[in-house]
């Protein structure tokens, strides 16, 4: 009996979790709360409070369900092409799809929360630092793979991804905005990145 009901209640958390990385991707983590969440899932607030706690715990668990989405959709499946250049563009590739679909109901989960608490010090930066500095270091070492074995031209990996991050940022924007050609030029700016080296 014991251990369905904390079975019950780690689904229950699950799924408020990933309702809130939809709420926070179109209001921000800030615009969480217990309250709201019971409310859009007709729980009971005494019960999510239960889960949860504290606000801090809410928007922390929400933070580590948009990281586990975001490596299911975009970062697992990429993992089959080959190190290096292949691997790039097919988390490149993937992101597109992440973005365009989009997998959260306000596009990034990133875009919008990072500049939120950019001057916030406290376990929720950390935490949505720490899920950026991870993607940012994979894209880096694929590239710099991709460089190693001579797959593309030469070139700086951690200048060029702080360029696709922007092309990226950007292509979000663009896309919550209905601009569709904005997949083209990241399709564009990754072509121009992962050149063949001259002969």
């Amino acid at each position: 009996m014991v251990d369905q009901r904390l079975a019950r209640g780690a689904r229950t958390r699950r799924r408020i979790a990933r309702h809130g990385v939809d709420v926070a991707s179109l209001e921000g983590l800030e615009g969480l709360s217990i309250g709201r969440l019971a409310t859009d899932l007709g729980l009971s607030k005494s019960g999510v409070q239960t889960l949860f706690k504290t606000k801090e715990n809410l928007q922390l668990a929400v933070a580590e369900a948009a990281r586990e989405a975001f490596t299911e959709a975009v970062i697992r499946p990429a993992g089959s092409a080959r190190p290096g250049a292949a691997r790039l563009r097919a988390l490149t590739e993937r992101w597109i799809s992440y973005a365009e679909e989009p997998l959260f109901a306000g596009g990034c989960f990133w875009a919008a929360n990072l500049p939120e608490f950019d001057d916030r010090p406290g376990s929720v930066r950390d935490t949505l630092l720490f899920h950026r500095r991870n993607w940012l270091t994979l894209l880096t070492d694929e590239l710099r793979h991709a460089v190693d074995a001579g797959e593309i031209a030469e070139l700086e990996p951690d200048l060029t991804v702080f360029q696709l991050d922007a092309v990226l940022t950007a292509a979000n924007i663009a896309l919550r905005l209905g601009d569709t050609e904005a997949v083209t030029m990241v399709r564009r700016t990754v072509d121009g990145f992962l050149a063949a080296p001259p002969r």
